[in-house]
């Protein structure tokens, strides 16, 4: 049986007068232990339609902050906007997935996750440190995450990077949140693998809540599953 193709999307950044396409290795080696094969998506405008339909699976990986203008709503003046095009090609991938192939596994973290929740539909916390005082706890912090009732995942420490954070998913479901009530997981119940997690599992891959996250979403796209 060939190892599942997992798309992991990439950033952008100016470089000698073009631009340089970039991720981390982790991501890669976090598919590779879970018995997929990664391959780097560089966000291409006009091409979104042919990754939708080539790989079994897809990670739309962390990053900076989105531009909330195109979801009707004024970016915070102290975000760190991620490059237009990669917004731009990860939006269309996004809903090209949930149109024509929503049975495709997807995981989104953390940038990603903000992106399912944008996309859906949903809103974020633009700058937590504007909303709650102990906003530092989530940046390049361990904490633990609370289960919401009926969530597949466990209890445990995750390793946390964010300045902001989802604070209505839209149609999509809450999993888990931090204990001082941070969003941390959502899902859409109506996809066989469709998971946001606001943490950074590719991190923490000896973590209960770090390479469990890769192993399940490569074993959605195997057939069968």
């Amino acid at each position: 049986m060939p190892n599942p193709l997992i798309a992991i999307t990439t950033d952008l950044e100016p470089a000698r007068g073009t631009l340089r396409v970039f991720s981390y290795r982790t991501y890669a080696e976090s598919v590779l232990r879970a018995g997929g094969q990664p391959v780097y998506l560089p966000p291409i405008r006009g091409s979104e339609a042919m990754a939708a339909e080539r790989f079994d699976g897809f990670v739309f990986a962390g990053g900076d902050d989105p531009r909330t203008e195109p979801f009707g709503v004024p970016t915070h003046p102290e975000a760190r906007p991620v490059h237009e095009d990669r917004q731009a090609f990860e939006t269309e991938l996004l809903r090209l997935l949930e149109s024509s192939r929503a049975e495709a596994p997807v995981l989104g973290v953390c940038l990603g996750m903000q992106m399912m929740a944008l996309v859906a539909g949903g809103e974020l916390d633009q700058h937590m440190p504007d909303t709650r005082p102990d906003a530092g706890r989530h940046w390049e912090q361990s904490h633990a995450i609370v289960p919401v009732d009926g969530s597949a995942l466990p209890a445990g420490e995750i390793y946390s990077k964010h300045r902001q954070a989802v604070s209505d998913p839209g149609p999509l479901r809450v999993t888990a949140t931090s204990d001082d009530g941070v969003i941390e997981a959502i899902d859409d119940p109506h996809r066989p693998f469709y998971l946001g997690v606001q943490w950074h599992p590719e991190r923490t891959p000896h973590a209960p809540l770090g390479q469990r996250i890769f192993d399940e979403l490569v074993q959605a796209c195997r057939p069968g599953a």
